[in-house]
């Protein structure tokens, strides 16, 4: 039945959904705009930082340690991935990046199935952040709420880093010309390991914070990283603002239209995809792309 606790329900889930897909997205979005590289291993980054946090929670019973020990792992393995293996695709065709990152996602996803094998494992929030929070007009589960926050704390850290730095100058004039950039004398390759390790780390970080509200296990990643790409074509490929657009837009479909019949969910957001690509092939803020 729908009514208007349900709505608002859901438009709160479809907010916490949509500010953890902008975060992901974010890091997808930076890794293409700036390497020119499809990474399909990002789900699996964000699943790695979820099982990584798990690791880290089990050995400390710290929540704010698991956070940390999930991104710090998730953003080491993604320089340690771009300095041994994408490196050497950046000049090779797009097919080719797309076949080597999408089998290293099949051996991150096989790989924490050997150590822990299918079955759900579970993070549990903070104390602090459990329990549910009356909003007056109906309750809601207090971590979901905090889950927006603290996105949008990384969110704004991810925003200073590209628009108030100078690594973040480079980031953006690199998007724009990586040819340009090189000429400069800027050493683009430390710049694209660093990048890198950035958009890894913000998937990693996504990963655990999303731990406490749906249970880990080793295909988590998948159904995340189909919606991650729809994201980056609604918000316009390598926009770090079309990243959060796209992701609360994709979010409040997904929830509004699972209130009413979920079997469409997924069907409203790839019509909502279709019909950007129609009438914005470049997506919602983004630019002439890559050729």
């Amino acid at each position: 039945m729908i009514n208007w606790p349900n709505f608002v329900s859901q438009l709160f889930n479809g907010l916490a959904l949509g500010a953890l897909l902008a975060l992901i997205s974010s890091g997808l979005t930076i890794i293409y705009g700036t390497l020119g590289v499809l990474n399909l291993a990002h789900g699996a980054m964000f699943m790695l930082g979820g099982y990584a946090g798990y690791v880290t929670y089990t050995y400390t019973g710290s929540f704010i340690l698991a956070v940390i020990g999930g991104s710090l792992f998730v953003m080491i393995l993604g320089i340690v991935m771009e300095r041994v293996i994408i490196r050497h695709f950046y000049n090779r065709p797009h097919e080719d990046q797309l076949l080597v990152t999408f089998g290293l996602g099949i051996c991150f996803v096989e790989i924490v199935r050997f150590i822990f094998s299918s079955q759900s494992l579970v993070v549990p929030p903070p104390p602090l952040l459990q329990g549910i929070t009356s909003l007056g007009f109906m309750y809601y589960p207090t971590y979901r709420l905090a889950v927006v926050g603290i996105v949008a704390v990384a969110l704004a850290a991810l925003f200073i880093v590209l628009y108030r730095t100078r690594l973040g100058m480079i980031v953006r004039a690199g998007i724009e010309d990586s040819v340009m950039v090189d000429s400069l004398g800027i050493n683009v390759y430390r710049v694209f390991m660093i990048v890198f390790g950035i958009g890894a780390m913000a998937a990693g970080f996504a990963g655990i914070i999303n731990a406490p509200v749906v249970s880990l296990t080793p295909g988590i990643g998948d159904d995340i990283l189909v919606q991650t790409f729809v994201v980056v074509v609604i918000g316009g490929v390598g926009s770090f603002p079309g990243a959060i657009l796209g992701g609360l837009i994709a979010g409040e479909i997904i929830s509004i239209t699972s209130m009413i019949n979920p079997g469409y969910a997924y069907v409203m957001l790839f019509v909502a995809m279709t019909l950007v690509l129609v009438l914005r092939p470049h997506g919602l803020l983004g630019a002439q792309g890559r050729d």
